[in-house]
This record gives C-alpha cells, sequence and structure tokens, in this order.
C-alpha cells in the first residue's frame, strides 16, 4: 500500500512538473479582442475592420505584419470570373483557435494583364489558373489594400454558438445545386457559409461590395426561414 501511493504521488507530481513546463513554452497565439472573429467594427459607414485589419485600407503588407504571417501571393483566373490576386496564410492563432486565411487584393484591373503576361509559372487547377508572380509584382501587390478576408477556422462551430457571438442573421439563403447555406450579415459585410458536414467558411468584404457578394448567391439559391 505504501508503494502504491509513493507511485500515486510520483506520478502527479510528473504531471504537475509538465504542467509547469508547458505553462513557460512560448505561446505563439494571438490574444487580443481585435482577433476574435466576432469583432467587427467600422471605422467609417462603408468600411469593415476585422483582426485588425481595415478592408480596402490596409496594405497587405501591413496585413502580413499584423499576421505576424509571410502570405502565399499569386494570381488566379477563374474558369468562371474575372482574375484576381489571392494572398494565402496557412496558419493563424487567435485566442486559441487556429484558422487558415485567404486574402483579396485590390490590384487595379488594368494591371493585371501586365501581371498576368510577365507570370513567372501557370498551374492549371480544377477550377481556373494559377499564376507565379514576379519579384516585383509582388511587391506592387503587398503595397496594395485587403479588399475582401475568408477565415476558414479549424474546428466546427454549431449554430447555437454562432448565434451566440453573431446574432441571427438578416437572411439565410441555400445554394440549390449544393449543400451550403449562407448566413448573411449585411451591417458587418460578413457571409458565413454552413454546411452540416464541414467547418465553416466566413467570408468579410467592405459594406459597399457586400452586394457584389449578395446577389450571385440570391441567382443560384432560395431564401430560408
Amino acid at each position: 500500500m505504501g508503494s502504491d501511493k509513493k507511485i500515486i504521488l510520483g506520478v502527479v507530481g510528473l504531471i504537475a512538473v509538465t504542467i509547469a513546463i508547458l505553462l513557460t513554452l512560448p505561446d505563439n497565439s494571438t490574444s487580443t479582442p481585435d482577433t476574435l472573429p466576432w469583432r467587427i467594427t467600422h471605422p467609417t459607414p462603408e468600411s469593415t475592420r476585422i483582426f485588425g485589419i481595415t478592408l480596402g485600407e490596409t496594405a497587405l503588407a501591413e496585413a502580413e505584419k499584423t499576421f505576424k504571417e509571410e502570405a502565399e501571393i499569386s494570381l488566379f483566373k477563374p474558369t468562371d470570373r474575372d482574375m484576381g490576386v489571392e494572398a494565402f496564410i496557412e496558419e493563424v492563432n487567435f485566442n486559441g483557435l487556429k484558422a487558415k486565411l485567404v486574402m483579396t487584393v485590390a490590384v487595379p484591373a488594368e494591371e493585371l494583364t501586365g501581371m498576368f503576361n510577365r507570370g513567372l509559372r501557370m498551374n492549371a487547377t480544377g477550377s481556373g489558373k494559377r499564376i507565379t508572380l514576379t519579384p516585383d509584382d509582388l511587391d506592387k501587390v503587398r503595397k496594395a489594400p485587403v479588399a475582401s478576408l475568408t477565415y476558414l477556422p479549424n474546428v466546427r462551430l454549431e449554430e447555437s454558438v454562432i448565434v451566440k457571438r453573431f446574432g441571427e442573421p438578416a437572411e439565410r439563403i441555400r445554394e440549390t445545386k449544393v449543400n451550403l447555406t449562407h448566413w448573411l450579415y449585411p451591417q458587418h459585410g460578413l457571409d458565413i457559409i454552413l454546411n452540416p458536414k464541414e467547418k465553416p467558411v466566413l467570408q468579410y468584404s467592405t459594406l459597399q461590395d457586400f452586394g457584389a457578394l449578395r446577389a450571385p448567391l440570391l441567382a443560384n439559391g432560395e431564401i430560408v426561414k
């Protein structure tokens, strides 16, 4: 009995030491109110600020500093819409919640064709072509503002949690061809995409661009209660 007690005390002591070591390890997460996905503010009536960046104003280079990560930038030419520049970050850790980020960058349309023609490599994907940009064009992109942001958390969120954090959506639109439902928050420029079997996708845009996001959903879906 005495030896068993010593073993138990030894295990407890080892756990305590392990916990103490873990507590002293560096924490790579960013924990501030500004990095909560439901912390959406509007510095002006038309702008949206999320994760410490103001869409339509904050340059990509400044966003990279805020996220403490360098984005993977490429020009994407979809088969079904106009081409644009995307910046992808594999992982951010906000308040202990890991996620991926995809940002679209507001590069003037007249500059995109030149970037496409100067591209170093072209990779075909199932939905279009992805072009690797030259160093000079990458510098130009980093000086341009982030137009929209897509946040892809690594965990599933129950609808009750979404309602608690974001409130009830103004509209719910279900895409008829796929099993996706869009919860729309026009007052925040936010579209939360839900699939019963997948993790949610949160798309943030400026208020003035939100109509362009909503229009194709109505054309290819139906409003549900």
